[in-house]
């Protein structure tokens, strides 16, 4: 059965890049565009202005390995989609899509808790797809192997094989229910582990991988990992969790401040630094990748909000 307008899809390469519209990419951009599609080599030959501004306009998000979306239409080669795991919507090639198998569902489910990991057609053997990031829910499908795991490829495909170290559990949905201060905090500071596994990993407008993220992304991939659905973009960040005063920070939660031109840039709190202020990490179009710095740093304007999201049920 054809990918068709009006029926869910899966996306089919490690990362996609949603385009505002298929025009939206010029030829420095081929190699986001292809099967597989080679992210870290496209963003490794993007400049660093072009990764932070060059892109407004033309990419709305990334969308992983696995997930389902909606398409809308198909254009010379094209689909529109919408992604309801990041309420976004844009244009991906046709084929970095595949239709849903039956099965689909079937195994348990885990997430990519290494940086990046490839899928192989067996232990040790051919890279079926490379550039599988942290962050990417997969379904384990039958019995280890000598530290491989058969995973589910989307669509209908034989499983692939990943190591078994590169993946992990999915925590459970956040909880609207009070968590005890200690599982607030243990939280908090999974949160931070996470942010500082992708400490200089380059700023990539609209990027949600271990290849390229922005700031928003970064909180996006982050709490996911640790079991808290958060919104994708700013805007709405900023009306996630519940507002706290800046001096009631802890680790795990989030700080909005001017930065780049953006009055809403979110930043992940650390732990406090030798002078007892908080760092925060962010990814930042200055300094053109994930960094930790003191909140009281220069290139860190005034705080505009500070909000604590759900705790995981203890």
């Amino acid at each position: 059965m054809p990918i068709a307008p009006g029926q869910p899809a899966l996306i089919a390469v490690a990362v996609a890049t949603l385009w505002t519209s298929p025009t939206a990419p010029g030829p420095d951009d081929r190699l986001a565009l292809g099967v597989p599609s080679a992210i870290r080599d496209w963003v490794a030959r993007l400049t660093s202005d072009i990764r932070a501004h060059g892109l407004k306009g033309r990419i709305r998000t990334q969308v992983l390995l696995g997930t389902e979306v909606e398409v809308r239409r198909l254009e010379d080669g094209w689909a529109e989609v919408v992604c309801e795991d990041q309420d976004a919507e844009g244009w991906v090639p046709a084929d970095q899509l595949t239709i849903s198998a039956e099965d689909d569902g079937a195994g348990a489910q885990y997430q990519v808790s290494a940086t990046a990991t490839a899928v192989r057609d067996e232990p040790g053997g051919d890279v079926l797809i490379p550039g599988v990031s942290l962050g990417t829910r997969i379904q384990v499908v039958g019995a280890g192997y000598r530290g491989w795991v058969p995973v589910a490829l989307p669509g209908p495909q034989q499983p692939g094989w990943v190591p078994q170290r590169d993946l992990a559990g999915v925590p459970g949905a956040a909880s609207d229910s009070d968590a005890p201060a200690t599982s607030l905090i243990a939280g908090g500071l999974d949160a931070v582990k996470l942010a500082q596994q992708l400490m200089e990993i380059p700023y990539l407008y609209g990027g949600v991988s271990a290849y390229g993220i922005d700031s928003p992304g970064l909180v996006w991939i982050v709490n996911r990992q640790v079991g808290i659905d958060v919104p994708r973009f700013s805007e709405d960040l900023l009306e996630s969790g519940e507002p706290i005063d800046f001096d009631e920070v802890l680790p795990g939660d989030l700080v909005f401040f001017e930065h780049g031109g953006d009055t809403r840039t979110p930043a992940i709190v650390a732990e406090r630094g030798q002078a007892d202020v908080p760092e925060v990490i962010f990814s930042s179009p200055v300094y053109g990748k994930v960094v930790i710095e003191s909140i009281k740093d220069a290139e860190l304007g005034r705080i505009t909000a500070c909000r604590r999201l759900r705790a995981r049920a203890a």
